[in-house]
């Protein structure tokens, strides 16, 4: 075992619970037997993190796999039910459960106080702790007393940057917070933090990893890990955890899964750099795909909103122009991002119907680059002199013969370039939605560098996709171009 301890049930095995009355045992087992039997042939979505190793990461293939998705699935199995896993990150994750989104959450989350008062929480099933992290070559920072003066880096929400805030006046540094482990290694490799705080078996994963960092502090006494749903809610499935954990941990298959992940103590090894191309290559194209649909799904709507609105925003009539208005303000003057968390976990909470994440990302990225479209189609209408339109009036045409047969054949040579335009940066915006938990090339990018923490190296490849693929659809767009606008 690593760091030290004995044994990996030692590092995480709750202590043994009371003794009661055979009476009360039997009401006990009679009521788990019943609310065990309500989850058997059921599917559950259950949120997690995205990057929390060794608890959920991605292997090479693409496959989430970790001690949480290990054990949830064991316990699915043993339970009867089946789990359909949402990986959005903590945050994402928290915010889905408490939409309806998804029915419970397992994503290494320490059972707080705090907590409790917005979560049901299983029986522990880790007991975690904190220790701090250097750059390898760092021989300045031994103790907290080093840390004077200086900034240190925490995953935002987590149970370190709980204990280095608590500490952070007493030894007189600052705490700076981000959203997962990888990202803040690298920040602490690239100097801009000079230790990182982070649950003891992420760090000792990560530097089994040759993730360039090495641990210099003892653990900390921290909490529990749990399972969560939302309070006074999915108590069957939360009753269901609980039986399969006990079982797990009687037949032996809780320490398994333990010592699969926890008792790797020496450094692996990393290949080059084309064979890190070639190990991510499947999940990078799986997400590109996923990149092209959304661009093509979103761009086709948006085309049509663009237009639509954009005739209203020429029109005469002063309600059809306020709308377009209207709608142009909200969805240019509102970050992409907001709109994506309001669609994804804001709406769902109003109207209590969930969306999924690809319809959740269409209709963002549509909305958004639809009230920039309507600006493309009004000022590519009123670039067109006016003199044409009413030359073709007094001829005798009507409003709209003369707009669809002079005004706008002429606008669409104008508004063409802005088009092309515009489809890059709806292609390039895709990247936001991972903050959703849409699998698209950035999230694959950030789930591989999640396990082998070459954060440099991989998001060089997906950066060079990004510009092979935008390269060849910039090309072919001004072929077609030149083609239709001779």
């Amino acid at each position: 075992m690593f760091l030290g301890i004995g044994g990996a049930s030692a590092l995480s095995a709750p202590a043994a619970p009371t003794a009661v009355s055979a009476g009360s045992q039997s009401a006990d087992v009679k009521s788990a037997d019943v609310q065990s039997a309500d989850v058997k042939g059921k599917t559950f979505a259950i949120a997690t993190d995205t990057t929390f190793a060794p608890f959920e990461f991605r292997d090479g293939s693409g496959e989430l796999i970790g001690i949480d998705m290990d054990l949830l699935h064991a316990i699915a199995d043993e339970e009867g039910f089946e789990v359909d896993i949402k990986s959005l990150g903590f945050d994402a994750a928290l915010q889905a459960l408490q939409s309806n989104q998804v029915a419970g959450v397992i994503a290494g989350m320490s059972i707080t106080d705090e907590r409790k008062q917005i979560f049901d929480f299983s029986d522990p099933y880790f007991d975690s702790g904190v220790q701090m992290a250097v750059a390898k070559n760092n021989e300045e920072i031994k103790t907290y007393e080093d840390l004077k003066g200086k900034t240190v880096t925490a995953k935002r929400g987590s149970e370190g940057e709980t204990f280095a805030n608590s500490i952070k006046d007493q030894y007189g540094f600052t705490v700076k917070a981000l959203a997962d482990s990888a990202t803040m290694y690298d920040d602490v490799k690239a100097g801009n933090s000079v230790a990182v705080f982070d649950d003891y078996p992420v760090l000792a994963y990560g530097v089994s990893q040759n993730n360039g960092l090495k641990i210099v502090t003892d653990k900390e006494q921290g909490s529990s890990y749990g399972f969560a749903v939302n309070k006074g809610q999915n108590q069957e499935l939360l009753q269901a955890f609980d039986k399969g954990l006990a079982a797990l941990k009687a037949n032996g298959e809780y320490d398994k899964i333990l010592d699969k992940y926890l008792a790797k103590s020496e450094v692996e090894e990393q290949g080059g750099f084309f064979q890190l191309v070639k190990d991510s290559f499947p999940a990078l194209m799986k997400g590109l795909w996923l990149t092209m649909v959304a661009t093509v799904l979103s761009l086709a709507i948006a085309l049509v909103l663009g237009v639509l609105f954009g005739f209203f925003k020429v029109a005469e009539n002063k309600i059809l122009r306020g709308i377009a208005t209207t709608y142009v303000a909200i969805f240019r003057g509102t970050p992409l991002l907001v709109q994506a968390f309001f669609f994804y976990f804001g709406l769902p909470q109003m109207t209590g119907q969930p969306l999924d994440v690809l319809t959740a990302g269409v209709i963002t990225l549509s909305l958004n680059a639809g009230a920039y479209m309507t600006e493309i189609v009004r000022g590519g209408i009123q670039s067109v002199d006016t003199g044409q339109l009413e030359a073709s009036r007094s001829l005798g045409l009507s409003y709209v013969t003369s707009m669809r047969r002079v005004v706008v054949p002429q606008a669409v040579k104008i508004m063409t370039p802005s088009f092309i335009n515009q489809f890059v940066i709806t292609l390039k915006d895709t990247s936001l939605l991972a903050v959703i938990g849409f699998a698209e090339l950035t999230y694959q990018g950030q789930q591989i560098y999640a396990s082998n923490f070459r954060t440099g190296e991989t998001l060089l490849i997906v950066a060079a996709l990004y510009f092979i693929v935008i390269t060849i659809l910039t090309q072919l767009s001004n072929v077609l171009d030149r083609k239709f606008n001779k």
